[in-house]
């Protein structure tokens, strides 16, 4: 370990880097309103009440008749500590045009100002709003999804681990994308097949550092659950796509994490994406149209499942 898993040097780098990305902001959302361009962006922002904080969000509608189409809960990556709602803009306009779902993308709260448990209890709570609130906002929250990227992958597990322990709501899917799922191995101890991955070990540090002051709780469900002290029956969690790129350094807890859940029968399909890093998507479009569309595909094929629930009574 270095200075850096000092959980108080973790925190003021945090910020820094915060504030640089809030000075790159404007360009960022530019870029990512332009990537996949052919999907059109028919969105509105609506903020969603929670007992941590109001949480923002970008809702994307598909075009087509239906009403009240199936719905698909986001949260982006960042090692829990950047904020970056637009930077999933391609992805959710996809989403909406290919599998024909509303796309609630959430601004989520993260560290070191909300550590850890709020993100995940907050992202929970989103998830059961959005379930209990499609008459008025125009989905079905019967045909839910939930799916994220990186730091959104890890708490979509823990919506799905939640949804588990208090009975719901019903996750017709859930998409881990580049999953970090477990925390009590130092960022510095895990291995990348090569010598540079674009997640470095340093970041890794402050991200958990931040996120998850204290070391011991490391080991929580909702934190860690493919690490060794997560030992629970999972049998009934929500189904799961699990998607992990060759060379992550997160490669090999996402691998773990997907053997967990094919033995309670809750693996829909693990892909292992060749030749590709973490946050690939963002980089090469050519492997973020060919993932993209095997998410569609699956989102498509969980809601189609779904028994419809008419909102209107």
């Amino acid at each position: 370990m270095s200075i850096l898993s000092a959980p108080r040097v973790a925190a003021v780098v945090a910020r820094i880097m915060q504030g640089a990305a809030a000075i790159a902001n404007a360009k960022v959302t530019a870029r990512s309103r332009t990537v996949l361009g052919e999907f059109a962006r028919n969105a509105r922002d609506i903020t969603i009440p929670t007992s941590i904080a109001a949480a923002p969000a970008v809702v994307h509608r598909p075009t087509g008749a239906d009403p009240y189409p199936p719905v698909h809960v986001n949260f982006h990556g960042g090692g829990y500590v950047m904020r970056g709602v637009d930077l999933d803009d391609p992805l959710c306009r996809y989403l909406a045009a290919e599998a024909g779902v509303v796309v609630v993308n959430v601004d989520y709260v993260v560290a070191p100002q909300h550590p850890f448990p709020a993100p995940p209890r907050q992202a929970f709570e989103v998830v059961r709003w959005v379930a209990e609130h499609g008459a008025e906002n125009g989905w079905d929250g019967g045909r839910l999804t939930v799916g994220g990227q990186s730091a959104g992958a890890g708490l979509t597990a823990a919506v799905a681990r939640q949804g588990l322990e208090h009975g719901g709501p019903p996750i017709a899917l859930q998409v881990l994308h580049y999953p970090p799922l477990d925390l009590t191995v130092s960022a510095k101890d895990k291995r990348s097949v090569i010598a540079k991955p674009g997640l470095r070990p340093w970041m890794g540090e402050v991200f958990d550092s931040a996120y998850v002051p204290d070391r011991e709780a490391r080991a929580d469900p909702l934190v860690s659950p493919a690490g060794p002290a997560d030992t629970a029956d999972l049998t009934g969690i929500a189904p799961a796509l699990v998607i992990t790129p060759e060379f992550d350094l997160l490669h090999a807890e996402g691998l773990r994490y997907a053997e967990r859940l094919r033995k309670v029968g809750a693996l829909v399909e693990h892909h292992d994406v060749p030749q590709a890093d973490h946050g690939y998507d963002m980089h090469d479009l050519g492997k973020a149209r060919l993932t993209y569309a095997l998410i569609a595909r699956h989102v498509t094929q969980a809601t189609a499942k779904s028994t419809p629930v008419n909102p209107v009574t």
